[in-house]
């Protein structure tokens, strides 16, 4: 399992600047565009740092490990079908597997909802690529975006329901949100419970459908995203905008992750917080002094 404190070398109770201080000098030597740059380290690097810099993600990273749920490169997140009650063993009555039972049996130790409640899906990120010149990451600067992408429907606020109609019970599933379903094998009956696609795991449905978007809770929108770039920011780090990526229907929207591009200066590099340049000096000048402007 990875150790995110690990891999950025600090301690588990760093502050948030000693977070993006460990990142951005790691960032600055292992980028790709770099010769001592290694594009997996990189990624790593930036793993940890997404997950450290939010606060939520960190409590739950520190309590559950790798594993939790907001995890890039842990298991698989739980939920839907798996181990639960099992109704007999290999004499022909069969077994049901159900992760919410597991859950409701431990108290909810492991995150996990009550049985029978729905884990809100999540949009998808978006990624983006900005170059800025040297000036402006210096001293900072503003930026819009337009986007298309998946946004919640106005007209039917997200629901899937037409305006002034009302949700009903999904016939599919019965208002359950979930469905069993049985197979036979060679150990016997084997039943499986899987999320409704029809309500996606809601129990409701709309009893006449949004026009706009066809009852989906979301469409195709453009979207003007205003990006305040901080002074100081480096080539290859990431802004992450919580909330601005895809949105989805009875869930919550992805982030959007912007990547910053700094064009080289002519004369002046950059080593951290050190801007260096070279200057022709005369040889007068240098023994008898003079002044300079740069």
């Amino acid at each position: 399992m990875k150790d995110y404190y690990e891999i950025l070398g600090i301690q588990k109770g760093a502050t948030k600047d000693e977070i993006k201080k460990a990142f951005r000098t790691l960032a600055s030597k292992y980028h790709p565009d770099k010769k001592t740059g290694d594009e997996a380290k990189f990624k790593e690097i930036s793993e940890a740092y997404s997950t450290l810099s939010d606060d939520k993600k960190r409590a739950e990273y520190d309590t559950y490990g790798h594993s939790y749920a907001g995890g890039q490169g842990g298991g698989q997140q739980w939920g839907g079908a798996g181990f639960g009650g099992f109704q007999g063993g290999m004499g022909g009555q069969g077994f049901e597997f159900d992760l919410n039972d597991i859950f409701e049996s431990f108290g909810g130790m492991f995150g996990g909802a009550q049985k029978g409640a729905h884990r809100a899906s999540r949009g998808n990120d978006i990624s983006v690529d900005i170059e800025l010149t040297f000036k402006e990451s210096i001293f900072g600067t503003r930026r819009s975006l337009k986007l298309m992408k998946n946004g919640s429907c106005t007209s039917c606020k997200g629901s899937g329901a037409r305006s002034g109609t009302d949700m009903t019970t999904c016939g599919t599933c019965n208002g359950n949100g979930r469905i069993r379903e049985t197979r036979q094998s060679v150990l016997g009956q084997f039943a499986t419970v899987r999320e409704c696609t029809e309500c996606r795991g809601t129990g409701k449905v709309p009893k006449v459908k949004c026009p706009d978007c066809a009852g989906f809770g979301v469409r195709r929108i453009e979207d003007v995203v205003d990006i305040q770039i901080p002074a100081g920011i480096e080539h290859g780090e990431m802004i992450r905008m919580t909330g601005r990526g895809e949105a989805v229907q009875g869930g919550v929207s992805g982030d959007l992750y912007v990547k910053i591009h700094v064009q080289k200066h002519q004369t002046i590099k950059r080593d951290g917080d050190v801007l260096t340049m070279p200057v022709r000096v005369k040889l007068s000048d240098a023994l008898l002094g003079t002044e300079y402007t740069v």
